[in-house]
């Protein structure tokens, strides 16, 4: 039997990543395409020593990667990467691939993915209650860019990890029949990143080990693009069985 559609609350905030494991770029505003957010995490940096299955540099190998800003100047690529020490360098300019390669010790070239490179699924989802949750439980203040989300929801229910219910559900952001969906396919499961400041303060193994204990490694969720669409912040939240 069909359930009765379900109102979660509404998009806190909206955020997309362009050069994977570089800090994000906030948004009111967003086009959800069929391959995620706008923008969102078509480039990254390969190593070129590496043969492996997964070439990407991430964080969890250069820490000091989140401390280097994007900067897109309202567009979906960035032209620019400003260094943790201010300086502003052409994305795909040399002297940010030796910049990188002198911090990492190795080799490195960015690359632009036509479809994005991502980890399970092109759009992630947290609530603000389930990343206050975590910081709390691992004793820090609390802060939603440690979880890289794409949407941030602020729940009408304000539950820790309620998003696990989501599952095999369909979600739209506003009001109509042609409001943008995505269908939640896979529980989040948490790697190192929520372990790293994003303003570049002291890491916090904590944070691991509390999503680790609370919730079997798990916050938040993966979705796959449904139905394309404007995102915006402020947009009511809804599941559908």
């Amino acid at each position: 039997m069909r359930r009765l559609p379900v109102e979660l609350g509404q998009i806190e905030a909206i955020a997309r990543y362009p050069i994977k494991s570089m800090r994000g770029e906030p948004l009111e505003s967003a086009a959800l395409g069929w391959h995620g957010i706008a923008g969102d995490r078509r480039l990254a940096l390969r190593r070129l020593a590496e043969r492996g299955e997964f070439p990407w540099l991430t964080a969890s190998k250069l820490p000091e990667l989140i401390l280097f800003t994007p900067e897109s100047d309202g567009v979906a690529l960035p032209a620019h990467v400003r260094t943790p020490e201010g300086e502003r360098l052409d994305v795909f300019g040399e002297a940010l691939a030796a910049d990188i390669a002198r911090r990492c010790g190795s080799p490195v070239e960015m690359m632009q993915l036509k479809h994005g490179i991502f980890d399970d699924g092109t759009i992630s989802i947290i609530t603000s209650e389930t990343a206050r949750g975590v910081c709390h439980l691992a004793g820090q203040t609390a802060d939603v860019r440690r979880f890289r989300a794409n949407i941030v929801v602020r729940s009408a229910r304000a539950v820790v990890f309620e998003e696990d219910a989501w599952l095999g559900g369909v979600i739209t952001f506003g009001d109509g029949a042609d409001a943008p969906a995505v269908t939640v396919t896979v529980r989040d499961e948490r790697c190192v990143m929520v372990n790293y400041d994003p303003d570049g303060g002291p890491h916090a193994p904590e944070m691991m080990k509390a999503v680790v204990r609370a919730n079997g490694n798990h916050a938040g969720v993966y979705a796959t693009v449904t139905r394309i669409g404007r995102l915006a912040v402020g947009q009511t939240v809804t599941l559908h069985r």
